[in-house]
């Protein structure tokens, strides 16, 4: 394929945005190479500035559930935008979207809309510390939920020692607040909540992690952690960015039978259209300002566009909750396809699937947790990537990123996507 456009405007970007992209993945440091830049999308299928049609295995990072450019979402936002862009003020359309939301998803009474994945997230710690009264919060390596503070932190020198920065600009004072946990060992956590007892707010996980790759949480390890923050009064933060409306109706917390304590969403909320919320019962949201204290705001927040987007997403899946087993029997006959090119290059992988998420690690070690994901040979999947791209697959850049599939893939970009890597050499 040919790249030339994209990399002259890449080259141009960089002179006026820092590494000329607006968030740091999409700059391919990950992979080498300079990032294709897209023109439109529609479907299944990205369309590039040099020309090329590109299947897409991202779907803008999750929310783009039946593909992209999805007509009932874009003639809402059209009719919507005639109307006017947004407002700071109330709309019925923002209660719409909430009450459908509220049926849709177990173990919620009321909403609250955002405007990003990363700021549902800072919001909702910051309710569940002002709700508990406590200060600290659990997170995991290899999780991520937006870049506040709180969540730019790496391991400390210990099992049981604060966190520290891993970002200049995230003080000591912050790190000193959250403590880093392994996923998918309950051990590691409940050795944290005994060693700081009494001074933990909250645990906060990607209930299926999508940032190490795709990992999947063992039954015992999410239950116990449901028991342990019940047992000492600490309130279970599910983060659905990823998962929230795309592995079923009700999200993780339905096809894991666990209720978290809040929950937040994201671009999916608003059919892809940049927004976010948080969700939890009564008790805890009436903490939240104007009924009580915890302050949170944005003139955003609401806006038009994304509730009349979200609306029409949101509808749509929960009018046929067979687009989730759809979703699912595609991502597992590209599991099992995937699955057969790489058994005859006779090479260490692993595949992890969950629902519609899915990912490819070149390691010869079950996929578990974040040490174990950055085990996999990265040189193998800087090949892996590139030779996909250039026979019109998108992959995420990153070894370390889940697929997102969308229902707009037929069976036949399917077989293309398999029989792309049945030719490659790696």
């Amino acid at each position: 394929m040919i790249y030339k456009r994209s990399s002259a405007l890449f080259n141009e970007a960089k002179k006026y945005i820092p590494g000329g992209v607006n968030s740091p993945v999409r700059a391919f440091n990950a992979v080498g190479g300079e990032p294709i830049f897209v023109k439109e999308a529609k479907g299944a299928y990205l369309y590039d500035e040099d020309g090329n049609k590109i299947i897409d295995y991202i779907a803008s990072w999750g929310p783009l559930i039946l593909g992209h450019a999805y007509d009932p979402v874009i003639n809402a936002v059209i009719e919507k935008a005639k109307k006017g862009t947004s407002f700071g003020m109330p709309t019925e359309i923002e209660t719409e979207l909430a009450k459908l939301a509220v049926s849709m998803v177990p173990n919620i009474d009321k909403i609250r809309f955002v405007n990003s994945g990363t700021e549902a997230c800072m919001s909702a710690v910051r309710l569940a510390r002002g709700f508990t009264g406590k200060d600290k919060i659990i997170k995991f390596a290899g999780c991520y939920h937006g870049h506040s503070d709180s969540f730019l932190i790496q391991a400390g020198s210990g099992a049981v020692t604060f966190g520290s920065p891993n970002s200049p600009g995230v003080t000591q004072g912050t790190a000193k607040d959250t403590l880093l946990a392994n996923y998918n060992d309950l051990a590691n956590v409940t050795s944290l909540v005994e060693a700081n007892k009494g001074e933990i707010a909250a645990i906060i996980i990607e209930p299926v992690a999508g940032n190490m790759g795709c990992i999947i949480p063992s039954k015992e390890f999410i239950t116990g952690l449901r028991e342990l923050c019940t047992k000492e009064g600490i309130l279970l933060i599910f983060d659905e960015v990823m998962t929230g409306f795309r592995l079923g109706r009700g999200g993780a917390q339905e096809i894991l039978g666990i209720d978290a304590d809040i929950v937040t969403f994201g671009k999916v909320i608003g059919g892809g259209l940049p927004v976010g919320a948080f969700a939890a019962r009564n008790e805890i949201m009436d903490y939240l300002a104007p009924n009580g204290p915890v302050y949170q705001a944005g003139t955003l927040s609401g806006n038009p566009l994304a509730m009349s987007a979200g609306l029409a997403m949101l509808t749509e899946l929960n009018n046929n909750p067979d687009i989730f087993r759809s979703l699912a029997d595609k991502t597992e006959y590209l599991h099992k396809g995937l699955k057969k090119a790489l058994d005859k290059k006779g090479i260490a992988y692993q595949i992890n699937r969950f629902g519609s998420m899915i990912s490819v690690h070149f390691t010869d070690e079950p996929v578990v947790d974040f040490a174990t994901s950055a085990k996999g040979n990265n040189d193998t999947f800087k090949k892996y990537f590139h030779g996909m791209l250039s026979k019109g697959v998108y992959l995420p850049p990153s070894a370390f990123e889940s697929y997102f599939l969308n229902d707009a893939l037929s069976y036949k970009d399917l077989d293309d996507t398999i029989a792309a890597l049945e030719d490659l050499e790696l």
